[in-house]
């Protein structure tokens, strides 16, 4: 049991609430790192998540901010690799690392890597065999929230959202749709135009159906277009990123100026779409955060 282990309602509790396991708790940078498995009503299955809290968490509330990792990813991919929890010890902040989608033998799956488990998209499926359980929409907007602020320490009056790659993606539809959740967002390397590309037409038709009308909600190109955006906004991409044409920065960059909204998309030069890059501008990420959950 970790340093926090104390605050958490675990087991049976009242009727109607969901039971969550811890899987590991461990110190870290003054605060704890933990990892805790819970039975989703959104996606009806059972989900693991990571969480870290900082040492202000043992004194009241925290603000969050969310990480939403990328294809083939589990909670633990950022949760391991980002060395985020360093500079969320120092401002204060707590991270929560969803996983990227429903998982176990009687979900559906795919042979590819980019749809099914670990492709989650971060919508809500309509289609067969998907529907029964990748509702990651739900679960990240609903689900999840209501036990973490059950459970944990948490300002939720206090959200900000980041992600990387399919993560971004999430990052950046979640902020725009769902109106003052979020104080600020952020990405890496976002997939930001998926109607127009491979990551995105096999998922959306697949997930969504051949409307393609539905899947307005999940490309940020169109949400700017359309809905503009008014909070922070922040986006790292590497020059020497291997699937630039798949994220289409160039899109979203026009529909801002269009929009006039301000945001800052920042061309790294010499980067790659992997960790070592997010891991570089990490630090950046979370200062910039941290001024808007504290403002």
């Amino acid at each position: 049991m970790g340093l926090h282990s104390a605050n958490l309602n675990i087991g049976a509790g009242d009727e109607g609430e969901l039971h969550m396991e811890i899987i590991a708790e461990n110190r870290c940078f003054g605060g704890t790192q933990g990892v805790y498995r819970h039975r989703s009503e959104a996606t009806s299955c059972e989900m693991t998540f990571g969480l870290f809290l900082p040492q202000e968490a043992n004194e009241g509330p925290v603000p969050v901010l969310w990480y939403l990792s990328g294809l083939t990813c589990t909670h633990e991919n950022a949760m391991v690799k980002a060395g985020a929890q360093q500079w969320a010890a120092e401002q204060g902040i707590a991270l929560v690392f969803p996983d990227t989608s429903p998982r176990g033998a009687d979900v559906a799956d795919d042979a590819a890597y980019d749809l099914g488990q670990g492709a989650g998209f971060y919508l809500n499926a309509t289609q067969t065999p998907w529907a029964p359980h990748f509702q990651m929409w739900d679960y990240i907007a609903h689900d999840l929230p209501t036990l973490l602020e059950r459970e944990f320490p948490l300002d939720m009056t206090r959200q900000s959202i980041t992600g990387h790659s399919m993560g971004g993606h999430g990052a950046l539809t979640l902020a725009m749709g769902l109106k003052d959740r979020f104080r600020s967002v952020s990405a890496f390397s976002p997939i930001c135009n998926p109607t127009t590309t491979d990551w995105g037409r096999k998922q959306l038709s697949a997930y969504l159906g051949p409307n393609e009308s539905t899947w307005e909600a999940h490309d940020a190109t169109l949400q700017m277009r359309a809905n503009g955006l008014d909070i922070p906004l922040l986006i790292d991409i590497g020059t020497d990123d291997q699937f630039m044409t798949h994220l289409k920065p160039e899109a979203l960059a026009a529909a801002a100026m269009e929009r006039r909204i301000p945001c800052a998309l920042r061309l790294q030069e010499g980067y790659d779409h992997s960790y070592f890059f997010v891991s570089t501008f990490i630090e950046e990420h979370i200062t910039f955060h941290a001024e808007a959950l504290y403002s």
